[in-house]
């Protein structure tokens, strides 16, 4: 009998510490395009940039420092994503671009050079950064 109350006494302990710990889940997501004729007006000529390099750096409410690195994919979209306890979460974070990863659109478009923001979503809400925008050096002729 007394074994019986100690494996109770200790599941009854395991399931207590698990609803104590209390995660907290955020996201942060954005797109990266080439504006091909650098009219600031995204058009049919325009398309995502896939592996462009976007840096995330984000202070937590403890006052910790994190630094993420991200890729876009195939949709130009990329993603960072975290899981922590509640009293740790982000509180503001800064995204910027690091580099487009095109062989024509290169130059990075006026206000495309980062983003700051209060990150104050509840756990498993995301924050949308607008658009990075690259540019080509050399407008097209068919722009013109």
């Amino acid at each position: 009998m007394e074994t019986k109350e100690k494996i109770v006494m200790g599941m009854v302990a395991l399931l207590l510490s698990a609803f104590a710990v209390s995660g907290w889940t955020g996201e942060i997501h954005g797109r990266v395009v080439c504006d091909v004729c650098g009219d600031s007006s995204l058009g049919p000529e325009d398309h995502v940039l896939e592996g462009a390099e976007v840096a995330v750096l984000c202070i937590t409410k403890s006052g910790e420092v994190l630094n993420y690195q991200a890729f876009t994919d195939a949709k130009g979209i990329y993603t960072v994503a975290e899981t922590m306890p509640e009293s740790d979460r982000w509180d503001a974070c800064l995204a910027r671009p690091i580099s487009g990863f095109h062989e024509h659109c290169t130059r990075l478009a006026e206000g495309s050079s980062g983003v700051k923001f209060s990150y104050n979503h509840p756990s498993g809400y995301s924050h949308t950064v607008r658009t990075f925008v690259y540019r080509p050096v050399n407008v097209p002729t068919y722009c013109i």
